[in-house]
């Protein structure tokens, strides 16, 4: 069963660094793009910042400067690096990626299960 595995979240001080790693479990043909989310509590997911397979970028406006999206496709593994981290940071954090299963057959969307991320000030 293929599934998202994340790993990385925590508590850190307004300023400070995290990195956030999310990894496909399982055997898959292809991954296109890869994204991360963030969902703070009372408001709704926003996106972050994503990745194409050929390692294309785009960021949200508040993140710019500050977090760097990348990945490794032989591990089929996409990282967040967050740098600067401010307490409106503060929010769980989930990865997502198109992923193909078997060749020839659709890309279908898989999330992973979430990870917390606290700044305090």
């Amino acid at each position: 069963q293929v599934q998202l595995v994340e790993s990385g979240g925590g508590l850190v001080r307004a300023g400070g660094s995290l990195r956030l790693s999310c990894a496909v479990s399982g055997t898959i043909f292809s991954a296109n793009a890869m994204a991360w989310y963030r969902q703070a509590p009372g408001k709704q997911r926003e996106l972050v910042t994503t990745i194409t397979d050929r390692g294309i970028t785009n960021y949200a406006d508040s993140v710019k400067g500050r977090f760097t999206i990348s990945r490794d496709n032989a591990k089929n593994t996409v990282y967040l690096q967050m740098n600067s981290l401010k307490p409106e940071d503060t929010a769980v954090y989930y990865c997502n990626a198109r992923l193909q299963l078997w060749a020839s057959t659709p890309f279908v969307d898989y999330w992973g299960q979430g990870t917390q991320v606290t700044v305090s000030s």
